[in-house]
C-alpha cells in the first residue's frame, strides 16, 4: 500500500519533481560520460605514448570523480530538502490521519528510491549516447583513426556511476527519515504560512558596508592582477593568496546583504518606478527572503565565476598548447648527448665509460643506424658553460632588484653558452633571426617571457660579462627570439651566444642533432624506437631522443587533460548552482501561492502576475551572475599572467565557448524554474 501510495504521490507532484528528476539525469549522465572515456578510446589506433597519457587522463578523473561524488551528494540532499519542505501540508494530513513518522519515512523511502533508478536508468541512456559524441572528441582532439567506431557501453563506468549513486541515494534516505523524526505536527500544518519580517535596512549603513566592501574588492582585484611577480615578492607572503580569496568571498557576501538594502531603498524612492506594474510586490517579495538568501547567491556567485574562470583556462590552454607547437618543433627529431658525465662514480662500469666517449653518430652505427642515409638537413652544435656565467652574474647591477622582486629565482645557475656559429645553424634551421658578432660582443636568446623580462633590464644598463678573465658587452640593448631545444611552449629562459673563439672543449656540457627523416617517417621512427626503447640505453651512452611526434602527443596530452579536466568540473559546478537556485526560488514559489492567489482575487491579470515573477526570479539569477562575471574578468586577468608564464595566452573563442555554456545550463535552469513556478503558483487557483 505504502509502495502505491509513492507511486501516485510521484504522478500528482511531477511538476515539483521536474528539476530534482533533471538535475539527477544530468549529473549521472555527465558522471557516465567522463569515466566512460577508457572504454570509449580502446577502439581508437592511437600510438603507445598516446595511450599513456589517456590512461593518466582516466585515472585523473578517476579521482576528481570522488570530488564530482560529493558535490552531487551535497546537491542532491539539498534537493530532497526542498521537495520534503514542499509537501509539509502533506505529511501534516499523514499524521493528522493516524500515520506514523516512520510510515511517512517508508513513503519517502520508496519515493527516494523508484526516482532514483528511474535517474539512473535515463541517466545512462543519455549518457552512453553522449559519451558516443564524447569518443569523437576525444579522438579529434588525439588526432586518432576512427575507422573502427562502434557503440561501446562502458560496463566498468556503469557499475561505478551504480555504486557511486546508489551511495548518494542511501544518505538521501537516511537525511529525509531524520527530518521527518524532527518534524512537528504544528509546524507542517503551519509550514506554507510562515515568511519572514520585511525590514528595511538602514541606508546608512548598507552604504557604508557597500563602499567597503568595493574598496576592499578593488584591493583584491589589483593585487591578483599584479600577477605573477606580486605572488613572490617580499611583501606579498605564500599565504596571502589565501587572504585575498578569503578577503574577496566576505566582500562579496557584504557586497550582496548591503546592495539588498540600498537597491530597494533607492527603487522605493522612485514613486514612478515603484508603483509601476507589480513592481512594488516584486520588491517585496525579494525583500522578505532575501536575509536568507545572501549566503546561497554568495555561494553560487563563488561557484559561477570558479566555473568561469576553469572553463575559459582550460579551454586556453588547449588551444595555445595545440598551436605552439607547430612554431617550436620545426624539426623531425633532436638528439641530445651530456659531456659532463662524471665518469669517476663507481657504478659506472668500464663498458660504459668507453661508451659515454662515443659521439651520437657512432653510437647509433653500433646499431646499424646511419645518420647520412636516414637523415637530411643535419645540424650539430654544441652547448658550453662557464662558472663564472650566473644568472647573477649576467644580471649586473640590476641584480639587487631582481632579487627583492622575484628572491625565487636560483640566481646561481649557470647560462648555456653557444658558439655564434653553432646559433646561426640553428637559426638557418629554426627559421630564426641570424647574429653576427664582434670579438667583444655577446647576445642573449630566449621566449620565456618572465625570465627574459629580466634579463632585458640588465641589458639596458649594458652588463658585461667576463670570460677568460675577458670582458664581453651586449650587442643589443634587448634579448633576441630564439630557442635551440625543441617543444611545445615559450620555455627558453635565455642562453648567451658567444663569439666561436671564446669557448673551448673543457667547457663543453652537450652534444646535440637536429634533423628531418630521409625517408618514410613511420619506418625511420620505428627504427630509432627500437635502438632507444630501453631505460638503459640512456645509462650506456648518455643519450636522449625527443621527435616532433612525441612532442606533439605530449602536447595534444596535456591539452587534454586540461580540458577534461576543466570541463568535468566546470559543467558539475555550472550545474550544481544553477540547480540550487532553481531548487530555492522554487521553494519560494510554493510559499507564495496563497500571495498570488491574492493578487487574483483584486483584479489582477495572469499576464502581469507571470511578468512580476519573471522579474523575481529573473533579479534572483542574475544578481550573481553579474557580481560573479565582474570577478571573473580580473580572474582571468590573473589566470592569464600565470598561464603567460608557461607560453600560454588567453582567446576569445575560449570566452565566448565558456558563456555558450553558461548561456545553455544557467539560462537553461532560469527558463524550467519559471515554467515550473508558474504552474506552482496556479495550483488550486
Amino acid at each position: 500500500m505504502l509502495f502505491k501510495l509513492s507511486l501516485k504521490n510521484i504522478g500528482k507532484s511531477i511538476k515539483d519533481y521536474a528539476i530534482y528528476f533533471f538535475t539527477l539525469i544530468l549529473g549521472v549522465a555527465i558522471f557516465y560520460v567522463f569515466n566512460a572515456i577508457d572504454d570509449q578510446t580502446v577502439m581508437m589506433n592511437v600510438s603507445s605514448s598516446t595511450y599513456e597519457i589517456i590512461k593518466l587522463l582516466v585515472s585523473i578523473l578517476s579521482g576528481v570523480s570522488v570530488f564530482v561524488s560529493f558535490i552531487l551528494a551535497f546537491l542532491i540532499i539539498y534537493a530532497s530538502r526542498f521537495l520534503i519542505k514542499r509537501r509539509n501540508k502533506e505529511f501534516g494530513i499523514y499524521l493528522t490521519l493516524g500515520m506514523s513518522k516512520r510510515k511517512i519515512s517508508l513513503i519517502l523511502f520508496f519515493e527516494t528510491l523508484m526516482i532514483g533508478i528511474a535517474s539512473l536508468i535515463v541517466g545512462l541512456v543519455v549518457g552512453f549516447l553522449l559519451s558516443q559524441l564524447m569518443s569523437i572528441v576525444v579522438a579529434n582532439m588525439f588526432e586518432a583513426d576512427l575507422t573502427k567506431f562502434k557503440f561501446i557501453f562502458s560496463t566498468g563506468a556503469c557499475v561505478k556511476t551504480l555504486m557511486y549513486f546508489g551511495i548518494m541515494y542511501f544518505v538521501v534516505m537516511i537525511f529525509n527519515t531524520i527530518n521527518v523524526g524532527k518534524c512537528k505536527l504544528i509546524d507542517l500544518m503551519q509550514a506554507n504560512k510562515k515568511t519572514e519580517k520585511i525590514k528595511l535596512k538602514n541606508p546608512i549603513v548598507c552604504t557604508i558596508i557597500f563602499i567597503i566592501s568595493c574598496i576592499t574588492l578593488g584591493i583584491a582585484y589589483y593585487q591578483v592582477t599584479g600577477g605573477v611577480n606580486n605572488l613572490f615578492n617580499n611583501n606579498f607572503n605564500e599565504n596571502s593568496i589565501y587572504i585575498l580569496i578569503i578577503l574577496g568571498a566576505v566582500s562579496t557576501f557584504f557586497l550582496f546583504w548591503s546592495l539588498s538594502g540600498l537597491l530597494l531603498k533607492i527603487v522605493i524612492s522612485l514613486k514612478k518606478v515603484y508603483y509601476k506594474g507589480l513592481n512594488s510586490f516584486t520588491l517585496r517579495q525579494f525583500s522578505s527572503k532575501i536575509n536568507t538568501m545572501i549566503f546561497s547567491m554568495t555561494i553560487i556567485c563563488l561557484m559561477l565565476f570558479i566555473t568561469i574562470c576553469v572553463l575559459s583556462s582550460a579551454l586556453s590552454m588547449k588551444n595555445s598548447l595545440n598551436k605552439n607547437f607547430i612554431d617550436f618543433s620545426p624539426r623531425d627529431i633532436e638528439f641530445s648527448k651530456s659531456c659532463n658525465v662524471n665518469q669517476e662514480e663507481s657504478d659506472i662500469t668500464d663498458i660504459q665509460k668507453e661508451n659515454l666517449k662515443l659521439s651520437i653518430e657512432e653510437v647509433f652505427k653500433k646499431f646499424g643506424f646511419d645518420f647520412n642515409s636516414n637523415l637530411k638537413n643535419i645540424v650539430k652544435f654544441s652547448l658550453y658553460y662557464d662558472d663564472n656565467v650566473t644568472l647573477k652574474s649576467t644580471l649586473g647591477s640590476y641584480f639587487e632588484i631582481a632579487n627583492k622582486q622575484y628572491p625565487f629565482l636560483n640566481y646561481s645557475d649557470y647560462i648555456i653558452l653557444i658558439k655564434n656559429s653553432d646559433y646561426n645553424n640553428i637559426a638557418d634551421s629554426f627559421h630564426l633571426e641570424k647574429v653576427k658578432l664582434e670579438d667583444n660582443e655577446y647576445v642573449v636568446v630566449g621566449n620565456y617571457s618572465s625570465i627574459i623580462n629580466i634579463k632585458n633590464e640588465a641589458l639596458e644598463r649594458n652588463t658585461k660579462i667576463t670570460i677568460n678573465q675577458k670582458d664581453y658587452y651586449p650587442k643589443y640593448k634587448k634579448a633576441i627570439n630564439g630557442f635551440y631545444e625543441m617543444g611545445s611552449q615559450e620555455t627558453e629562459v635565455g642562453f648567451i651566444v658567444l663569439p666561436d673563439n671564446v669557448l673551448k672543449d673543457e667547457q663543453k656540457i652537450r652534444n646535440q642533432i637536429i634533423a628531418d627523416y630521409n625517408g618514410n617517417p613511420d619506418d625511420i621512427e620505428s627504427i630509432i624506437n627500437s635502438i632507444t626503447k630501453s631505460n638503459q640505453f640512456y645509462i650506456d651512452y648518455g643519450i636522449s631522443v625527443d621527435t616532433k611526434k612525441d612532442i606533439r602527443e605530449a602536447s595534444i596530452g596535456l591539452g587534454a587533460v586540461v580540458t577534461f579536466l576543466g570541463l568535468y568540473l566546470g559543467i558539475i559546478f555550472l550545474i550544481s548552482c544553477a540547480a540550487i537556485l532553481a531548487l530555492k526560488e522554487l521553494s519560494e514559489s510554493s510559499d507564495n501561492v496563497e500571495k498570488f492567489k491574492m493578487l487574483r482575487r483584486i483584479g489582477v491579470d495572469e499576464a502581469m502576475i507571470n511578468k512580476a515573477l519573471f522579474r523575481q526570479i529573473g533579479i534572483f539569477f542574475m544578481f550573481p551572475l553579474i557580481l560573479a562575471s565582474i570577478h571573473s574578468v580580473f580572474g582571468i586577468m590573473f589566470c592569464n599572467n600565470i598561464l603567460k608564464t608557461v607560453g600560454v595566452s588567453f582567446k576569445l573563442s575560449s570566452i565566448i565557448i565558456t558563456a555558450m555554456f553558461i548561456i545553455l545550463i544557467y539560462g537553461g535552469y532560469f527558463f524550467v524554474t519559471y515554467l515550473c513556478s508558474k504552474n506552482i503558483i496556479k495550483e488550486n487557483n
